[in-house]
């Protein structure tokens, strides 16, 4: 993994934790074109665990998780991601999947990530 990317996964297990409480178990990041996609696994905190165990619960804990991530990029994107890959953040896609508690984020930049790799 390159330095860049381990960066990378490091500003966006800070994040996780500073607004769920706990950040992500695992990061897999790969750079292609403009974006960075990001899978993360281990997400869920022990109160979304027990909240999740209802077909209610699982819809209540997927779109908190969801507005919440796409609201907190598009107020304040986190400066040492846009300094750190040495572009502009445009756009953020993210879903989750609860039975497997694994989130995709696609993020998506105003210039390509891959030139100077």
């Amino acid at each position: 993994m390159s330095k860049k990317i381990h960066e990378f996964n490091d500003i966006i297990r800070k994040l996780r934790k500073d607004c769920f409480g706990k950040g992500p178990e695992r990061i897999q990041t790969i750079f292609v074109d403009d974006m960075a996609i990001t899978k993360l696994y281990g997400n869920l905190t022990p109160t979304e665990r027990f909240i999740i165990k209802t077909s209610e619960g699982k819809e209540m804990v997927h779109s908190a998780r969801t507005k919440m991530i796409q609201a907190m990029y598009a107020t304040d994107c986190p400066e040492e991601m846009e300094e750190l890959v040495g572009a502009k953040l445009v756009h953020l896609f993210s879903d989750f999947k609860i039975e497997e508690d694994m989130a995709v984020s696609v993020f998506i930049f105003d210039q390509n990530l891959e030139e100077g790799m």
